[in-house]
């Protein structure tokens, strides 16, 4: 799966599409953020987000005013909604107002997760709300917290995404190493991880991304996220392998 080809049918494709890092990060974190659901529909969604930008995120976010708020306006992605948008929107202007790069906010909440000794998606979205605290609930809840037993599947998509390299993955970012990315744990990894008995919790929740990650960091503890590609794949075909094919078990 981990393969070129994969682009094509994949809302990777959008990160593919820009050659300036920061430009990748930033319209990465939209496309990720939506991909929720049928892959060609996530795909239709975020190309009609892009194209309210003119494929230009960092210009539409530097330069939006209360004046561009019409340019979101009818968007809809299953429970997004254009306010949604416009707060995401909001929250990334100040972000880059104040960090100068995504990349850079990105580097400290992995710092105060250390020293704070908590995850680091909590802290992101403690960080990521701070600047506008009337941001309603429903706009939250689009962004996991794992501190309320959130999986952060999309999160950690991202930033597989951003950091690791290769013939899918852009690498954009090396604030943190691979070794460090959980596993995006959506219902194909889940199905297939408890097929294998890579995990035994039933809920797809933070716990069991723990679980999950301890075994994977025994295949290559510098790379766990990389199994995604696996575990996704043979998540959709029916014929899935045995444990023994990815998991010394003696």
């Amino acid at each position: 799966m981990e393969v070129p080809a994969y682009i094509k049918d994949d809302p990777i494709q959008f990160l593919h599409a820009f050659d300036d890092a920061e430009e990748i990060n930033v319209a990465g974190f939209f496309t990720a953020t939506m991909a929720w659901g049928k892959r060609s529909i996530v795909i239709a969604k975020v190309h009609d987000l892009l194209a309210r930008m003119a494929y230009k995120p960092l210009d539409f976010i530097g330069n939006f005013t209360e004046l561009d708020t019409h340019r979101l306006t009818g968007f809809k992605h299953r429970t997004f909604n254009s306010e949604d948008i416009y707060w995401l929107v909001k929250t990334i202007q100040q972000i880059l107002f104040h960090y100068t790069t995504f990349e850079a906010f990105w580097a400290n909440c992995l710092n105060c997760s250390i020293v704070e000794n908590r995850p680091l998606m909590g802290v992101f979205h403690e960080e990521f709300f701070r600047f506008f605290p009337e941001i309603p609930a429903r706009t939250r809840r689009h962004i996991s917290n794992p501190e309320k037993g959130g999986s952060c599947k999309r999160l950690y998509m991202y930033l597989r995404w951003t950091i690791r390299g290769g013939p899918v993955d852009v690498g954009s970012m090396s604030f943190m190493p691979p070794s460090q990315i959980y596993i995006p744990l959506d219902v194909h990894v889940a199905r297939q991880s408890r097929r294998m008995g890579l995990i035994t919790r039933k809920q797809n929740d933070w716990k069991a991304v723990e679980e999950l990650q301890e075994q994977l960091v025994i295949l290559d503890p510098s790379d766990p996220s990389k199994y995604d590609y696996a575990l996704f794949g043979v998540g959709l075909n029916p014929h899935w392998l045995d444990k023994k094919w990815i998991l010394n078990n003696n």
